[in-house]
């Protein structure tokens, strides 16, 4: 006779989403290669640079090319929103990301030492991403 209560699997909450309206919508991301490998986490806000078109974690330390008067500093903008782990690596890499949805703004993940501005939350909608507080009950 077999187990009728048994646990087949687990399902954790990580209270990333807020609501199914508007629908989460994911697509394909280009993540620069950074320094040192690192693992970038689920929530992770992504940031486009106006230089490359290429994704990095808002509030990232923007990158000066040229030199002298041909020196450009990049704009970084914030974009989307990762949807998967990742492991960045010393060469660009792939990734999804959320490019519309509604989220919890305390579950973000921003750059160390970088804290989530009101431009930045505007930018976000603009693209079809809506943040508000996590109420945890």
């Amino acid at each position: 006779m077999s187990n009728l209560n048994e646990e087949i699997c687990k399902v954790d909450f990580d209270e990333l989403v807020n609501s199914a309206t508007p629908a989460p919508d994911v697509f394909s991301v280009t993540l620069r290669g950074v320094t040192v490998a690192t693992k970038l986490k689920r929530g992770t806000v992504l940031a486009i640079s106006d230089t490359d078109g290429k994704m990095v974690v808002l509030g990232t330390t923007l990158k000066t090319t040229g030199s002298g008067e041909t020196a450009k500093t990049e704009t970084l903008t914030a974009n989307c929103i990762l949807s998967d782990d990742v492991d960045a690596g010393t060469a660009d890499t792939s990734a999804f990301a959320y490019r519309t949805g509604h989220f919890n703004r305390n579950s973000l993940i921003v750059a160390d030492g970088y804290t989530l501005k009101a431009t930045d939350e505007e930018e976000l909608r603009k693209g079809g991403i809506l943040l508000s507080d996590a109420v945890k009950i």
